[in-house]
């Protein structure tokens, strides 16, 4: 079954998707679940709003944690982008903590030299978010909702994508044919057996992308929170940074600071040093925690991490709490340029998915909230002024996205796989390994839709880090150590040399 219509179709309902379908006005918004995935994001929103604050000294720490390959025109348009963004929330009634003056509360995370964050309820910045630009969606009549419905594919004909293939609530697969497809689909921290991101999140618009040849960009970086729960849960509790910009301190079993040889900033370093200064302590058994006892007005001032403690037996106020790296943000995906376009026509990219070089090889803590509403607004003004109808889609055959079951099994093994041979801490017959082992999982991870997604991305992300001999911000290998100098540069990938 074909349906055609004349509008923008969203594939995605987090932050990124739903501004750019505010910003379009008319379109079609494709949910797999309810709508919004950015509830989960506990940290807050930076933006250069403070009266010792400007958007330029906020892009010089974008850039500071980057690794030296961060697309300086990005960071600029993000962080210029940032004040009228938390102007727009806050017109669509986003409520954000205050201080006594009345003015916005900033807070300090990691790589920020001021405070620039803006939180709401402390640690429900996500909620507080999704719950203003999801009212906003809802009272849109011209924005058409399909929740529960999943995108399994894009449709090519020729130089262009002219629609998607979807499979509805029921699992029946139809294809809907449009003028433009904005991928707003998030990352792939799901395809590691230690993430802080919810179900779904396993990389099908970067799979999408790759099937219809989409030039993609920076696969190999990928961002590990340094501070999630060690509680036994999947997906594992993030205790946000903004613990530690308020005085948190990372102990070893001993109670003994362990961050002081690696780094001035401590436990405010940029977020790959931390994380693998806690990985280096686990690995040796020297146990890693959060000491946020000094936190003044906790269970007030953090009402989400006070409650996942508690679920855990904790009670941050008194104990020291476990935590672990976990797979949180994905810097490379689909390459596109700060209007979302990518390498082919009808096709934009926006948010997590999209690669624009803003983040370099490591993201700067609260720049991805701030990414969605920035980059949803200028790409929602891009397709706006450029889409066109569609070619006859006529000529499309129908592929795997309508004959395979959607789930299977498989998917767990390449969890564990990619956590330990492609994770914070990489090696050239590590890598190895794990491409040969998904040759071994091939049909079975094939037989199904979501194990063709996994294989497929996690492949992309072992090829980018083997090509990759150096060690880069979210990419470090144990047996190339040091940054090179002469491969201070992105990565861009032609899906279909993908294997050359």
């Amino acid at each position: 079954m074909i349906r055609r219509v004349k509008v923008p179709i969203v594939i995605g309902s987090g932050v990124a998707g739903l501004s750019t379908a505010l910003g379009l006005h008319e379109s079609i918004v494709v949910s797999a679940g309810a709508l919004g995935s950015t509830w989960w994001a506990q940290g807050g929103i930076a933006a250069a709003v403070g009266g010792d604050d400007r958007p330029d000294l906020h892009a010089r720490d974008t850039m500071a944690v980057s690794g030296g390959i961060a697309v300086r025109d990005a960071v600029d348009m993000l962080t210029e982008g940032g004040p009228a963004a938390i102007d727009r929330l806050r017109e669509l009634g986003a409520r954000f903590d205050t201080a006594p003056t009345g003015d916005i509360a900033l807070g300090r995370e990691a790589g920020h030299q001021r405070r620039r964050i803006i939180h709401a309820e402390g640690d429900r910045t996500g909620y507080e978010v999704m719950r203003t630009l999801t009212e906003a969606v809802l009272g849109q009549p011209a924005i058409e909702t399909l929740e529960g419905w999943r995108a399994l594919d894009l449709v090519r004909v020729g130089q262009r994508v002219v629609g998607i293939v979807v499979a509805d609530p029921h699992g029946d697969r139809e294809i809907i044919e449009s003028p433009a497809v904005i991928l707003a689909t998030g990352g792939i921290g799901r395809l590691y057996s230690h993430t802080t991101n919810p179900p779904g999140v396993t990389g099908d618009g970067l799979a999408m992308a790759a099937r219809v040849g989409v030039r993609l960009a920076d696969l190999e970086f990928v961002q590990f929170h340094p501070t999630a729960l060690d509680s036994g849960l999947d997906p594992m509790p993030l205790l946000t940074e903004a613990l530690r910009g308020e005085g948190a301190h990372l102990v070893d079993s001993e109670g003994g600071r362990f961050m002081i040889p690696y780094h001035p900033d401590v436990e405010l370093a940029p977020r790959d040093v931390v994380a693998r200064a806690i990985f280096w302590q686990l690995d040796r058994g020297l146990g890693a925690f959060l000491d946020a006892r000094v936190v003044d007005n906790f269970a007030d001032r953090f009402p989400t991490v006070f409650r996942v403690a508690q679920d855990a037996g904790l009670d941050p106020r008194t104990d020291l709490l476990p935590v672990s790296p976990a797979a949180h943000y994905y810097m490379g995906g689909i390459d596109a340029d700060t209007n979302g376009r990518t390498s082919l026509a009808g096709l934009w990219a926006v948010g997590e998915v999209a690669s624009t070089g803003v983040h370099g090889a490591n993201r700067l803590a609260s720049n991805s909230l701030l990414e969605g509403l920035v980059f949803g607004a200028l790409v929602a003004n891009d397709v706006a002024q450029a889409f066109e109808l569609p070619a006859d889609i006529s000529e499309f055959r129908s592929g795997p996205a309508f004959d395979l079951p959607l789930t299977g099994s498989g998917i767990e093994e390449v969890r564990a796989l990619m956590w330990e041979r492609v994770g914070l801490v990489r090696t050239g017959p590590g890598l190895w390994d794990a491409r040969n082992r998904l040759l071994e999982l091939d049909n079975e991870l094939r037989s199904n839709l979501a194990g063709r997604v996994a294989a497929d991305v996690a492949r992309l992300v072992i090829a980018a880090a083997l090509r990759r001999s150096e060690s880069r911000g979210g990419h470090y290998r144990a047996d190339y150590p040091e940054t090179d100098l002469f491969q201070a540069n992105r990565n861009l990938v032609e899906p279909i040399s993908i294997d050359d």
